[in-house]
């Protein structure tokens, strides 16, 4: 018998960077990758606030939320609510290829750090931790202050891979979905996943003649 892929958990918290996590998904889903998917309170709200974007909070409802949104009818999609403890996902025997939480709050991060689990993200990232699986955590804030970093170092202490959304131009972006594609790819990088087109750095241009 064929044994099924191993999912990928793909988290979302209340911090700006929505279309950071909204593009993560299409990219997976278009991959044909098994996604389970949950977003916090705070997501939703973000969300509503920033994008004008009501999400579903009823699993069955989100899955055809984003099918629509995303436009895309490939892979394997499951939405959790962010309260539902007793998910698959908030178990160890539940396999897992690895976990990303995109954007990361830095509340999140702190309750995470400290072994606190308020809701299913936060109780996912322990399981990921306790099991040694791979957990990519994506912070957005800024500036970062020393309990930020004490936060985030001991995450990576614990075995967390810290992958904030940082630009680059090397790449020579035409656009605002240009850096967006640049950041998940290279987010979904600390997981062996290759998702989408990117132009890697290949060294220094070389100039042309007579310039």
């Amino acid at each position: 018998m064929r044994s099924q892929p191993q999912p990928l958990v793909l988290a979302v918290s209340g911090a700006s960077g929505q279309p950071l996590a909204e593009r993560a998904l299409q990219l997976l889903l278009e991959a044909d990758l098994t996604v389970d998917l949950v977003l916090s309170k705070g997501a939703m709200q973000v969300w509503q606030a920033e994008l004008g974007v009501q999400v579903p909070v009823e699993p069955e409802r989100q899955e055809r939320f984003w099918r629509e949104r995303t436009g895309s009818a490939a892979g394997s999609l499951r939405c959790h609510r962010w309260n539902d403890q007793a998910a698959a996902i908030a178990s160890g025997s539940y396999r897992t290829r690895g976990m990303v939480i995109l954007p990361a709050s830095m509340g999140t991060v702190g309750r995470i750090a400290s072994g606190v689990a308020l809701d299913l993200i936060e109780r996912c990232a322990d399981v990921h931790l306790k099991e040694a699986r791979p957990l990519v955590i994506a912070p957005r804030e800024l500036p970062w202050n020393l309990i930020h970093l004490r936060n985030l170092t001991a995450l990576a202490e614990a075995g967390a891979r810290i992958a904030p959304p940082i630009p680059a131009w090397y790449q020579r972006p035409r656009s605002l979905e240009d850096m967006v594609d640049f950041l998940v790819i290279r987010i979904f990088d600390s997981l062996g996943l290759e998702l989408g087109q990117l132009e890697r750095w290949q060294g220094p241009r070389r100039a042309g003649p007579g310039r």
